[in-house]
C-alpha cells in the first residue's frame, strides 16, 4: 500500500517532541552552536554523517556480545538481530547523505566551515567515541538516546519541507536520488527521510525497551 507522505508528514508537526534528557538537549544545542539553528541542507548533512555512527557502535558491541555469550542461544539470537537492523538503518542513513549531496549540488550550495575535512573529522570522531562507549556502557541508554536523536531528526524534517514549498514543484532528475525513492519532487524525498527516521527512532525504542 502506498504510504500518504504528506499524511505522516502532517502527523509529525502534529506530534510533540519527546522529553528529551539532558545529554540529548545538550548535544542538540552543541549542534545549534555549531551551525546556527536554521536548518538548512548543510546542517542537514552534518546529522547525516553522525547519524549512521551509532548502528555502527552497535553492530561492533553486539559482535562482542556474542563471543562473550556464545553458549546463550537467546542473547546471540538477540545479538543477530540488533546487527542485520544496524546494518540495514547504516545503508538507509547513507542514502540520506547522498541525497542531500546531490540537493546541494544542484542548488549549487558551496559547503560551510563545519562541513570542512578537518571539522567534520572531529565531529564524527567525537561522536564516534560517545557512541562506542555507551553502547559498552549502558547499551539500552544508547538505543534510548538514539531514539531521541531520531525523533529530533524527524521533526526537523518535517518543519524543513514546510520551509520549502518550491520543492512541491522541484522534479527529481538525479539517478542516485531515483535509485533512494521512486518519488517525483524533492518535498516527497524529504518527507520519505523524515520517515525513515521515524522508523529508526521506533526500532530503537523497541530494543531499547527490551
Amino acid at each position: 500500500m502506498k504510504t500518504d507522505l504528506r499524511k505522516e508528514q502532517q502527523a509529525t508537526l502534529a506530534r510533540p517532541h519527546t522529553n528529551y534528557s539532558l545529554p540529548a538537549k545538550l548535544f542538540f544545542l552543541s549542534m545549534d552552536l555549531l551551525t546556527g539553528k536554521k536548518t538548512t541542507l548543510a546542517k542537514a548533512t552534518l546529522i547525516e554523517m553522525l547519524a549512521s555512527i551509532p548502528y555502527r557502535a552497535w553492530e561492533f558491541s553486539q559482535y562482542a556480545r556474542m563471543t562473550r555469550r556464545y553458549r546463550d542461544q537467546a542473547q546471540v539470537a538477540r545479538a543477530r538481530e540488533i546487527i542485520s537492523w544496524s546494518r540495514e538503518a547504516q545503508d538507509n542513513e547513507h542514502w540520506h547523505l547522498l541525497v542531500l549531496h546531490e540537493k546541494m549540488k544542484e542548488d549549487h550550495c558551496r559547503p560551510p566551515w563545519f562541513l570542512s575535512a578537518p571539522v567534520a573529522f572531529l565531529a564524527i570522531r567525537s561522536y564516534s567515541l560517545f557512541s562506542r562507549l555507551l553502547a559498552w556502557l549502558h547499551p539500552r541508554r544508547a538505543f534510548l538516546f538514539n531514539a531521541e536523536f531520531e525523533d529530533h531528526a524527524e521533526h526537523v524534517y518535517a518543519h524543513f519541507v514546510q520551509e520549502h514549498p518550491e520543492w512541491e514543484q522541484q522534479p527529481i532528475r538525479s539517478e542516485h536520488v531515483k535509485a533512494y525513492a521512486d518519488l517525483s519532487t524533492w518535498a516527497d524525498i524529504f518527507r520519505r527521510i523524515g520517515l525513515d527516521e521515524r522508523n529508526h527512532m521506533d526500532r530503537s525504542l523497541f530494543f531499547g525497551g527490551r
